[in-house]
């Protein structure tokens, strides 16, 4: 199994102390997550974070409609959390969201380890390109509610190195 990593970082002109919690509410992903793909979290608000919390939620990828139900394995506030899919899209997804203070403001970074059921011509063509996408909107808002400028982000999609496979997947 091929397994990819996106990572984009942006840098928002507040402290850490207020973006932290806004992304510690799941229900905050609403403003967040690109209209196109009809985002709805099935669990109960409010959803309280920690190690071992389950969110389930309800996207429409390409018109297919899909569960996602993640996992919260790390909860570090306010420097870092990782939720890691236990099932849904993707055959692995590994999610840190890391936080910090820098230059009077905090640089919030996202880095994804994912593998997925089709090779590098789908990932090239379709997953990455996709990603790219959902994570430029998400900069686009989270400039528009706490300022910045979207031009300070960067992104990069490349194939991680994996030597192990996942059962059931193609080695």
């Amino acid at each position: 199994m091929r397994v990819y990593q996106f990572e984009r970082s942006l840098w928002l002109p507040r402290p850490r102390a207020e973006i932290f919690p806004f992304f510690a509410d799941a229900a905050n992903l609403n403003e967040i997550t690109p209209p196109w793909l009809h985002f709805r979290i099935l669990t109960p608000l409010p959803i309280r974070m920690a190690p071992g919390t389950l969110i389930e939620y309800r996207i429409r990828l390409h018109g297919i409609p899909l569960r996602w139900l993640t996992e919260i394995t790390v909860w570090d506030p306010p420097v870092r959390f990782v939720d890691r899919q236990l099932c849904g899209p993707y055959r692995e997804w590994v999610h840190t969201h890391t936080f910090i203070e820098c230059d009077g403001g905090t640089l919030c970074t996202d880095h994804v380890r994912y593998a997925h059921a089709g090779g590098r011509w789908v990932n090239r063509w379709l997953v990455a390109p996709d990603l790219k996408r959902i994570f430029e909107y998400r900069a686009q808002r989270l400039h528009e509610l706490f300022g910045g400028k979207p031009s300070g982000h960067r992104d990069a999609v490349a194939p991680f190195a994996q030597p192990s496979t996942v059962p059931g997947g193609s080695g």
